[in-house]
């Protein structure tokens, strides 16, 4: 008797079609971008030659510049910010009996995953205009606290899954050897840990550095990230200067992957 084939969705008609169509829809607008942003005329639509005459007119752009650090501090802190507390919310969730509420403590973590942003923005600017008006002060505090508060789950989630997944043989082990819960977290949970660390900091990263939604609600006048810098000129003039900066973009969030990947495999 013949064996039966298990199901294979690969085998399936239509599969390599439809699997091409996406891979086209999501990528040839990402490689149109990239394209034109070596344009050498003005317009995103028709191609007038090869230049790096956008690339060097964002470079010398001084509001590009300031934009572009302001983005760099705001999403390292963050990321920072973040992922501490990510860390402490997936050992609180995981590594400790089980309580009444933990359901309940799960779902505020992770809050902004549920929440439209537009709603967490608003909650934000009200939160913030009312500090502001009593303390005086708007600087760039209020970004790096909005953005590490909303990207606390995205860090949160990679962590709490490699807790999970972890042998606490090792852990177990290591108290009847006598050592401290910080000893066992230092030499056994941590080293272990670190590629759920990674990947939670970069995802923070990552969001903050695009986030335009809590950005555009929450900043004061000159706090223009990169993100909105670009939408603001999108609705003024549109030039491939919009793209050179959004392939740059591309780059770094693709470069911060890679190292990523690397230093994890590095790690372990």
């Amino acid at each position: 008797m013949a064996e039966s084939k298990g199901f294979n969705i690969r085998r399936q008609t239509g599969f390599a079609t439809i699997a091409v169509a996406c891979f086209v829809l999501l990528y040839l607008p990402i490689l149109l971008l990239v394209a034109y942003s070596f344009n050498s005329g003005s317009s995103i639509a028709i191609w007038e030659g090869f230049s790096w005459r956008w690339y060097q007119s964002a470079w010398e752009n001084e509001l590009v510049q300031e934009a572009t650090v302001r983005s760099l501090i705001i999403a390292v802190w963050a990321s920072l910010i973040s992922t501490t507390v990510a860390v402490l919310a997936a050992l609180a969730t995981t590594r400790t009996r089980k309580f009444k509420g933990q359901g309940a403590v799960f779902a505020m973590i992770n809050q902004p995953l549920m929440v439209p942003e537009i709603v967490t923005a608003v909650a934000l600017l009200i939160f913030f205009a009312m500090i502001k008006v009593a303390t005086g002060y708007s600087g760039l505090l209020y970004l790096i606290i909005a953005h590490s508060a909303f990207c606390i789950p995205f860090a949160y989630l990679p962590i709490r899954a490699r807790l999970q997944g972890m042998d606490l043989s090792l852990e177990q082990a290591a108290a009847d050897l006598y050592a401290t819960p910080f000893q066992a977290f230092r030499r056994i949970t941590l080293p272990q840990l670190w590629p759920g660390i990674l990947a939670g900091a970069m995802l923070a990263f990552v969001i903050s550095l695009d986030d335009v939604v809590i950005t555009e609600f929450v900043k004061s006048a000159g706090q223009d990230t990169l993100p909105t810098y670009m939408l603001g000129q999108l609705r003024r003039v549109i030039t491939p200067e919009i793209n050179a900066i959004s392939t740059v973009l591309i780059g770094i969030s693709v470069t911060m992957v890679i190292g990523f990947t690397l230093l994890s495999k590095i790690r372990n």
